[in-house]
């Protein structure tokens, strides 16, 4: 799939079963998502916290105006790096029926490229260490293994 067959957009809380449709769709997802009908108000009260904050935004890739695939990007300010700027990739996501189809590396080059557009001198991302086809993946698009990641869970 060319990138000229995706078009990529700010997400709209409209979007919100549908991505949440997306991240509940795979082994890691279906652990920690809830996809029902009503969705959780959870869901739409984060949606409005990252809608709200100009550091973040949700995008959805959309084919024919369905949406195919989300993520999140976040940038964040640094003293690092003389006051640079970084960009965070989080919440990938992409329909199971278009995975290894070019939809995921459009959706990052695209990222990339508003990352650059904002002013970030880095992009980086964590995935889930069980994940190896989405390490190689990163790894296919020029990222690298360079910090060991550690989180604290408080739920």
């Amino acid at each position: 799939m060319s990138k000229g067959d995706l078009v990529f957009r700010t997400a709209s809380r409209d979007d919100v079963k549908s991505i949440v449709r997306l991240l509940a769709d795979d082994a890691l997802g279906t652990r920690r998502e809830r996809y029902q009908d009503p969705l959780p108000s959870d869901y739409y009260n984060a949606f409005s916290a990252i809608d709200g904050d100009h550091n973040n935004e949700l995008v959805v890739a959309c084919k024919n105006e369905q949406i195919v695939g989300v993520l999140q990007l976040t940038f964040i300010p640094y003293l690092t790096y003389e006051g640079g700027w970084r960009a965070l990739i989080e919440g990938v996501r992409v329909d199971a029926t278009l995975r290894s189809k070019g939809v995921g590396r459009a959706m990052f080059e695209w990222a990339i490229a508003r990352a650059k557009q904002r002013g970030c001198h880095l992009v980086q991302l964590t995935t889930d260490k069980s994940r190896s086809d989405a390490r190689r993946f990163y790894e296919s698009l020029g990222f690298q293994t360079t910090h060991d990641g550690m989180k604290l869970h408080l739920k």
